[in-house]
């Protein structure tokens, strides 16, 4: 099998890039559902958010790249930096934000009716971003999210006919092709069989060499599996939700400091 050569869609030595959040608070009108969340989210590894459903999980990630103020009523204060740069700040436009911090959601969203290679290239246009040779691009975003092999021999059937986990596999393809620094997850395998989920993890692992990764999980035994790091979040009756304990994922789950955190990663609750 040969090689496939690496488009030039950004320069082959660009540093590798993390998320920092800053005392990170959220609102939806008058309800408080994040306060004061601070994380590191280093660059070139994967980084897993956990906790009971409600605890603004999914919320956060919205705000890591800018689809947070796109639900009307909502709000938030504080700092999420991108390479040391804050993404709200005024300078910052939104649609560039997201081209940098690309989003995989929990249900799998290909165009249905356009091509499977139409499908990975669709990103290019609204970025305005000129590739040379497509093919070639197309043919190493399908490689590193573990489908060419699927799908080479069909890249003009539409994206609708395949498989749902191939269809999230053909997401995370659409979204390396823009070739952003960093890539969040929303519970992608949350609606996917044992075999789909593998390749799905397989494929975070592959991406992650070159991409910073952020994924949501109720899954404590894929979070061991994918992460390097690991943030346990949870909100008490009444209280927005924050961050409980963050590390190591093998510390947080091995030798945790807060027993809430061992209650949970144990299955004593959530």
């Amino acid at each position: 099998m040969t090689e496939t050569a690496i488009p030039q869609t950004q320069p082959l030595d660009s540093p590798l890039v993390g998320l920092e959040a800053r005392k990170v608070s959220a609102w939806f009108g008058k309800h408080k559902v994040l306060e004061q969340v601070s994380l590191e989210m280093p660059p070139g590894t994967v980084t897993a958010l956990i906790g009971p459903s409600g605890c603004g999980k999914s919320t956060f990630l919205r705000i890591l790249n800018r689809m947070h103020e796109m639900i009307p009523g909502a709000a938030l204060s504080g700092e999420v930096l991108l390479a040391g740069q804050d993404i709200y700040h005024a300078s910052q436009r939104p649609q560039q934000i997201r081209r940098r911090i690309g989003m995989v959601f929990q249900k799998p969203n290909p165009f249905p009716t356009m091509s499977i290679y139409d499908n990975v290239t669709a990103g290019l246009k609204l970025a305005g971003i000129k590739v040379r040779d497509k093919d070639t691009l197309v043919e190493y975003c399908l490689r590193r999210a573990g489908l060419w092999e699927e799908v080479r021999r069909r890249l003009s059937t539409p994206g609708g006919s395949l498989s749902g986990g191939q269809q999230q596999r053909l997401c995370i393809a659409r979204s390396l092709a823009v070739s952003p620094d960093v890539l969040l997850m929303d519970e992608p395998c949350s609606a996917l069989d044992p075999t789909s989920t593998r390749r799905v993890e397989e494929t975070i692992a592959e991406v992650s060499s070159t991409v910073t990764v952020v994924i949501v999980t109720h899954n404590m035994q894929q979070a061991q599996r994918v992460s390097q790091y690991c943030a346990f979040f949870l909100a008490a009756e009444g209280t927005p939700g924050g961050i409980v304990e963050t590390g190591r994922t093998e510390q947080v789950f091995e030798d945790p400091h807060d027993p809430r955190t061992a209650d949970y990663v144990h299955g004593r609750f959530g």
